[in-house]
């Protein structure tokens, strides 16, 4: 299960990120927001870092303007690495190197087709499980 929240200004991408998950057969949760009246990106990109924490969903995709305030959001959150990917290259080094568990991306930085790209690419790449990247995952865990 994909846990996926944006704010206001990540919606329409949002919606075409879910279209693209069904698509692909894909099971998701939408952790909002409900349309496109100005909101704070905090309690989505929250709600979609508590969801992949608690084991309630596997990943996360979080979408806001610029990618940048939903990405700390769901940082905070114990147990969380998201990382804010503009391109297919850092989406597959992040899983492979760093185990991302939440994406993030901005909606008004990149266009459809590569956030889907990379959407796909986030989601179909393995963690390495090389040991020099598993040790540095343990020591951003301990932290």
């Amino acid at each position: 299960m994909i846990a996926i929240g944006s704010d206001h200004g990540g919606f329409d991408l949002k919606q075409k990120v879910m279209a693209h998950l069904q698509e692909r057969g894909l099971e998701y949760k939408d952790y909002g927001c409900a349309d496109k009246s100005s909101c704070d990106y905090p309690v989505y990109g929250a709600a979609v870092a508590k969801a992949v924490a608690s084991g309630k969903c596997d990943r996360g995709i979080v979408i806001c303007t610029t990618g940048i305030g939903i990405s700390i959001t769901a940082n905070k959150v114990k147990g969380i690495r998201c990382a804010l990917c503009g391109d297919p290259v850092s989406a597959r080094l992040t899983r492979e190197h760093n185990d991302a568990n939440v994406l993030a991306m901005g909606a008004s930085i990149i266009g459809e087709s590569v956030a889907l790209n990379i959407v796909d690419i986030f989601l179909d790449t393995e963690f390495s499980g090389v040991e020099r990247h598993q040790r540095r995952v343990d020591l951003i865990e301990q932290c």
